[in-house]
């Protein structure tokens, strides 16, 4: 516990959860601030502001623990303003209410593996691919062969493990049984009508309504903190440095482009 901590005014907390979970929302930092957010006295709720269409097993079981371990100390809602799918709703699923815009989709229960299998196009291009490995199955996922009947059984072992681990977590965080929840663990997305029909959402609205059910939850005032995980130098300056790329890219590219009329504009400094 910090000292600003104590004497800050009591709020409420929203954190963004944008984008794909691992690449974009980076598990590690989340379940960071989350933890910092769950030992800060001023702050009396959360709000989940989620938009994701899922991501890693791992990252999204990460920052759903996270979640739990927060609701049980203080008031905490998801609220999905476009998707909430897959590791997404595993995630809202652990806040004690979730609201959704009328258009929102959500669910996706389930897990899915992928890989591309290259060995015929390499073939064709005449490049073949050596493995030296120690242990039958340390190549089990290799893309430059066809998977074995052993392997293609491992492999689905794994996937039940991590589907009834997502099953039973929605169960426990909707309060709904197993066997309900393994009816709408097909996989598929659920408009918000239907969603609340089914026991995965509460009550459809908007960012403010989430935030005056949390207020109204914490008994506290309706004081808003945006928060987000803390970045270091490294990373801020990387960050500044890869957007100073990116733009001035586009102002090359933007100054190549010939204006209407057969005229190339340039505008600043540059030329």
């Amino acid at each position: 516990m910090h000292l600003l901590d104590r004497l800050r005014p009591p709020s409420i907390a929203v954190i963004d959860i944008q984008g794909m979970i691992g690449p974009t929302v980076r598990p590690l930092e989340f379940t960071r601030l989350l933890a910092r957010l769950r030992d800060d006295e001023s702050v009396r709720g959360v709000v989940l502001n989620i938009d994701s269409p899922g991501g890693t097993a791992v990252g999204s079981d990460m920052i759903t623990r996270a979640v739990a371990r927060l609701r049980a100390e203080k008031p905490v809602v998801a609220f999905v303003g476009g998707i909430g799918a897959s590791g997404g709703y595993m995630i809202a699923a652990a806040a004690q209410r979730v609201i959704t815009l009328p258009a929102a989709i959500v669910g996706a229960i389930g897990v899915i593996s992928y890989r591309p299998i290259v060995h015929e196009a390499l073939g064709r291009i005449g490049v073949q691919m050596r493995v030296s490995k120690s242990g039958r199955l340390k190549d089990m996922l290799s893309p430059f062969r066809e998977p074995t009947e052993e392997e293609q059984a491992k492999e689905q072992h794994l996937l039940d493990a991590l589907y009834e681990q997502f099953v039973s977590g929605v169960a426990a965080g909707r309060g709904l049984s197993l066997e309900d929840v393994r009816e709408l663990a097909t996989g598929e997305v659920y408009i918000a009508a239907d969603a609340i029909e089914r026991g995965l959402v509460d009550a459809t609205g908007d960012l403010d309504d989430a935030i005056d059910w949390v207020a109204a939850a914490a008994h506290t005032p309706r004081r808003v903190r945006l928060v987000r995980p803390r970045r270091g130098l490294r990373d801020m300056l990387f960050a500044r440095a890869s957007m100073a790329l990116v733009e001035a890219a586009l102002f090359d590219l933007e100054a190549s482009l010939p204006a209407p009329g057969g005229y190339t504009l340039y505008m600043g400094g540059r030329r």
